[in-house]
């Protein structure tokens, strides 16, 4: 025990007032390599999961007209009654249909609604599935409202879709939600309407709630996105998640929408109002032009078809190095296997780093199952994935990949 002297006081210096749970739990594994390639001097990145295309200038100038008309106050807990209203609208283009007054909230970007979602619904000891690989945070969340996260790892060879029979093996008398996302970050996978028909059929059967993650639902190619919360019998026990980031390029406005049962979207917003008040007004204001503007469509279909021309440019340069690639059909990202090289993900990104200046995301930062590979965003140029593709090459060409 280490002890000092204060003011008289034996003070015990080796105490720690840390929960836990957050010492226990390990920083995310995305930012590491961020903050690497950021200091690294002629360094190239196909690390970060953000649009390269600019938020809109009329959703901008909409933003910034609202603060000189000095709309600067808290707004209602839930978001503007207008911007809900044009939310449960948008929904609907995925075959949603929500109330606008009751079973709508505007949360702080998607991660906030995941984190209210989980807080709601699950008590300590409750088993929380979560399927993997996955965006970084569902776990760190579900550990923190108490719950015991259980992983369905997803198989290549099942183009990283979930099914029935995954599912069913990793239920228990202690199930209560199951957390998924698709379009998938980091493997880009998608779910047709028959894959979720599958999966309705167990959670109803074992009264399983479902939590949604549907912040791609617009980025998907060639095939449109199904929702599993628009299938018969499973509104009553589905939370959809939706937001701005992605399809609209606007993560640093931190927008996102939950839509529910108004049960649960009433104890979301109870949490939410304690801890947040509101979203930002100025973002609320962005948001709803950016829903509501005529050109909505048109801009997202523009940034699709530039997402699509990427992703066969990255897809086809990979399996030109050799490298096995199931073919992403939604998001932003490619998430090759890099097993034939005999490196683990972080020593894959590690030396790529530091003898190509490339900086790609270890596989395992979203899952154990996902040792193996990395995940590379095509969020970026042609020009800049072409670069880098070269310089991957490069590394890889020192492997014998046969």
């Amino acid at each position: 025990m280490t002890k000092t002297q204060k003011r008289g006081k034996t003070m015990d210096t080796s105490k720690s007032y840390l929960s836990k749970v957050v010492k226990e739990m390990p920083d995310s594994g995305i930012k590491d390599f961020f903050d690497i390639a950021n200091t690294m001097e002629g360094a190239l990145s196909l690390g970060v999961g953000e649009p390269d295309f600019p938020t809109p200038e009329h959703v901008r100038e909409a933003a910034i007209a609202s603060i000189k008309r000095g709309e600067t106050k808290y707004t209602d807990n839930r978001g503007t009654v207008e911007l809900r209203a044009a939310a449960a609208e948008y929904l609907e283009k995925f075959g949603l249909h929500y109330d606008r007054e009751n079973e709508i909230l505007i949360t702080m970007g998607a991660s906030e609604g995941i984190d209210l979602a989980l807080r709601a619904l699950v008590d300590s000891g409750d088993e929380v599935l979560v399927v993997e690989p996955c965006y970084v945070s569902y776990i760190p969340c579900v550990e923190l409202c108490g719950g015991i996260p259980v992983s369905i790892p997803l198989k290549a060879e099942n183009k990283f879709r979930l099914t029935k029979k995954e599912l069913e093996e990793k239920i228990t008398d202690k199930t209560k939600v199951l957390l998924i996302s698709f379009p998938n970050n980091p493997t880009g996978a998608i779910m047709e309407k028959e894959d979720l028909e599958a999966i309705r059929e167990v959670v109803t059967a074992h009264d399983i709630f479902v939590i949604t993650d549907e912040i791609y639902a617009e980025l998907t190619y060639g095939k449109k996105h199904a929702s599993i919360a628009a299938l018969p019998d499973m509104y009553e026990r589905c939370v959809v998640l939706n937001g701005f980031s992605k399809a609209f390029a606007m993560t640093g406005w931190r927008m996102g929408i939950a839509a529910g049962p108004a049960e649960v979207i009433f104890h979301m917003n109870k949490i939410h109002q304690f801890t947040t008040m509101s979203a930002g007004t100025t973002s609320q204001v962005a948001a709803l032009e950016a829903l509501t503007s005529p050109v909505r469509d048109e801009e997202i279909d523009v940034m699709r078809k530039e997402y699509d021309e990427r992703r066969k440019i990255m897809v086809d340069g990979f399996r030109n190095m050799g490298l096995d690639v199931t073919e992403p059909e939604g998001a932003f990202y490619v998430f090759p296997s890099i097993k034939k090289t005999g490196l683990t993900s972080m020593e894959f990104c590690n030396r790529l780093l530091q003898e190509q200046k490339v900086a790609v995301i270890p596989g395992d930062a979203f899952g154990s199952c996902a040792e193996g590979y990395i995940r590379c965003s095509y969020a970026y140029s042609k020009d800049i994935i072409k670069k880098c593709l070269e310089k991957i090459a490069v590394f890889v060409s020192q492997f014998d990949l046969k």
